[in-house]
């Protein structure tokens, strides 16, 4: 019998006033899967995260994560759910007033409890998982947009997640910078074995990162199958997203942790 995902997604439905953003997604990721959600602006990616989280109510369908509906829980069994979650938002969300440790350190502080030596140590300890030891004294306002990205992924893992969220994680990099993130993103999955979901628009972010990719197209699952049937399918959505001057894979650069890479990409 096949393993129950860690998140389902069943027939989701979400509409703004006359503007479906979601119209009967089904989704389903499994246990150790970094799945992608891919798609132009205003197809509804960052909807349907937010639904996967809690922060939003759906009109119609349902999430279930590790076995457990979303739909009707308490506040406090919401909160619950989502400390098995952790999110790194297109921004990085860090606080500025406070310093790189206290970002990282804030969760721990706030759902465990923790101070002093051991906290120190352990905001230390994530900040190196994501190559960046020694600089927790430091102010966001000091660091580089790839350096920010790399602490709000630090604590977004600082509670041992089971589920890691990323939102756009390489918009606004250069080129250079956005592969270092794929290539954590990557690494994070190998060293932590955590389950992923990663909302991009970036056609080679999504093959260097994914197990599993979903297109979106108008609130819809266009496509939903692995890196390589990405890249060679004849489906129509998939042809015009790249067609829509969408950024195509071209094989990504050699590194330890490198996923799938659409090295045989045709839209290349």
């Amino acid at each position: 019998m096949a393993a129950r995902p860690v998140v389902e997604v069943r027939g989701l439905w979400k509409s703004f006033g006359d503007k479906e953003a979601l119209r009967g997604v089904d989704l389903k990721l499994h246990d150790g899967e970094t799945l992608v959600v891919l798609g132009p602006s205003g197809c509804g990616k960052s909807v349907l995260l937010k639904h996967v989280i809690g922060l939003m109510e759906p009109d119609r369908g349902s999430i279930i994560v590790e076995g457990r509906d979303l739909s009707g829980l308490s506040q406090a069994e919401l909160n619950e759910i989502r400390q098995k979650f952790g999110m790194v938002f297109q921004g990085a969300a860090l606080f500025d007033s406070m310093t790189v440790g206290d970002n990282v350190a804030l969760p721990l502080r706030e759902h465990r409890g923790m101070k002093g030596e051991r906290l120190s140590a352990l905001v230390e300890e994530k900040l190196e998982l994501v190559g960046l030891k020694g600089i927790s004294s430091l102010r966001p306002a000091e660091l580089s947009g790839g350096m920010k990205k790399r602490v709000a992924l630090a604590r977004a893992i600082a509670l041992d997640p089971d589920i890691i969220l990323y939102d756009e994680p390489t918009t606004g990099l250069d080129p250079v910078m956005a592969e270092q993130i794929n290539e954590l993103i990557r690494s994070t999955q190998r060293k932590l074995n955590a389950s992923s979901i990663v909302v991009t628009h970036d056609l080679h972010s999504a093959c260097f990162t994914g197990d599993m990719v979903a297109l979106m197209d108008e609130g819809r699952i266009a496509f939903y199958g692995t890196t390589d049937e990405l890249t060679t399918t004849e489906n129509e959505a998939v042809r015009n997203f790249i067609a829509r001057g969408h950024p195509a894979a071209t094989g990504a650069p050699g590194g330890s942790g490198a996923g799938p890479a659409c090295a045989d990409d045709p839209f290349a």
